[in-house]
């Protein structure tokens, strides 16, 4: 069975929704262990509920980002991943950490990318009076949320939402497809050749899967 890392830094609530994707065995592959970079991460405490290895990483120990991503890299790999899955994770990562793992490292960004990389996105949506907002699942590259998108989901904002009606609305969508694109993955489906996704040997368009 296929094995994935997850990299959280809060409440987790996007690693929950692959735990409960991997017991109901609609992902074909099990999380072997799951890191952070927070002690008091939720993420934390939901991994080890559910019997996976939880472990804290302690930047403030480290001189600074390349050593502790070298750190975290030697720890992960000690777990053989097939896949390593960015759930909410808060660091910018080291070059050489996104280079080791190439083609085999996801993260999900709360935003249609290319618009709003970076934190705040869904109060700069509310901001700019944009109508609609979403999620992105790409693959890492060392450009900041700039690999290559393999799946968005898109959320009306309404007049009057607060930035928690949003979210709300995101992270609904975010834990049905954030488990359908790691089934993709570990199934052989989906790759990355190049800074360009494919899915069943089909180049994607920017946008992702059925951006329309």
């Amino acid at each position: 069975m296929k094995k994935i890392v997850v990299l959280v830094s809060g409440n987790g609530s996007n690693l929950q929704s692959i735990i409960d994707a991997c017991q109901q065995n609609r992902i074909n592959g099990h999380i072997s262990a799951v890191f952070s970079n927070n002690a008091d991460a939720y993420g934390l405490q939901r991994a080890e509920q559910a019997g996976i290895s939880a472990h804290f990483l302690d930047p403030k120990a480290y001189a600074d980002r390349i050593s502790y991503d070298i750190a975290l890299l030697k720890a992960i790999d000690q777990y053989e991943p097939d896949l390593v899955v960015l759930a909410g994770y808060m660091r910018i990562l080291s070059p050489d950490f996104v280079q080791h793992y190439q083609g085999r490292l996801l993260n999900i960004h709360p935003s249609l990318l290319p618009k709003y990389p970076g934190l705040h996105t869904h109060r700069k949506a509310i901001e700019n009076g944009d109508k609609e907002h979403g999620t992105s699942i790409h693959f890492v590259t060392e450009e900041l949320d700039g690999g290559p998108v393999i799946l968005q989901a898109k959320v009306p904002i309404f007049e009057g939402d607060e930035e928690e009606d949003v979210i709300s609305r995101i992270q609904t969508q975010e834990h049905t497809i954030y488990p359908l694109v790691i089934g993709w993955f570990l199934n052989g489906r989906l790759v990355m050749e190049g800074n360009t996704a494919l899915i069943d040997g089909k180049v994607l368009p920017p946008q992702g899967y059925a951006s329309e």
